[in-house]
């Protein structure tokens, strides 16, 4: 961020949960004319925390990290995948 910005009573985070449900976007043309968009998060998507996505830079360590602890839960779908 830019030293001119100046955000001392600004929260983190703060329209997070309200994104997770998606949101309408209103684009206002010079002309007059607006059109309006709802945004939906694309199906699968995972939403981190703030607090957890600070140890991950990008989605490849997210999923390495899901296949290592995966690989920790006794269950017989693992043991085909750690068997084949």
């Amino acid at each position: 961020m830019r030293s001119e910005y100046d955000f001392p009573e600004g929260v983190r985070g703060k329209h997070h949960r309200a994104m997770e449900a998606g949101y309408t976007i209103t684009i206002h043309n010079a002309d007059g004319t607006k059109v309006t968009k709802e945004v939906m998060p694309k199906e699968g998507v995972v939403i981190l925390e703030p607090d957890v996505r600070s140890y991950f830079q990008d989605s490849e360590s997210v999923n390495a990290i899901l296949r290592a602890l995966i690989k920790l839960i006794p269950s017989e779908k693992n043991q085909v995948i750690m068997q084949g």
